[in-house]
């Protein structure tokens, strides 16, 4: 594996690491839209949807589980 296919595959499974953050219900959502990222990746730009809602989701998800912790 090159280091810019590594790369492209950390990058697309960016949301689903990401949702790794001790949140339980995003995870195997987030582990759907990294999975079809990578498998419309083939195609030039078609990944940007499913990765682009995968990082939705993570990002809400940490940033709910940080303003439970804080009780903001």
């Amino acid at each position: 594996m090159t280091p810019e296919t590594a790369g492209c595959v950390l990058i697309l499974l960016l949301p689903f690491l990401l949702s790794l953050a001790k949140v339980a219900t995003p995870k195997v959502l987030c582990f759907v839209m990294s999975g079809m990222a990578l498998l419309l990746s083939v195609q030039p730009y078609s990944s940007i949807l499913p990765w682009a809602l995968g990082m939705a989701i993570a990002i809400i998800s940490v940033r709910e589980r940080i303003r439970s912790a804080y009780g903001m």
